[in-house]
């Protein structure tokens, strides 16, 4: 995996309350608990889970 781009994310903000669709972003992500971090390759797609629910997680460059 040395050649793929890792992006960590911690979530900072819990999801209750919160929409089903920011909750399955943040389950698609790898996310269960606060303050969780997870290692999670930087695709599209996971980008665009990360700006969805940007306002709940900390991203860093891994």
């Amino acid at each position: 995996m040395s050649d793929k781009k890792l992006v960590n994310v911690t979530l900072v903000k819990s999801t209750i309350g919160r929409l089903p669709a920011h909750k399955a972003c943040v389950a698609g992500l790898g996310l269960r608990k606060m303050h969780q971090t997870v290692a999670v390759v930087d695709t599209p797609e996971n980008r665009g889970m990360i700006n969805k629910v940007s306002y709940l997680l900390k991203v860093e460059e891994a």
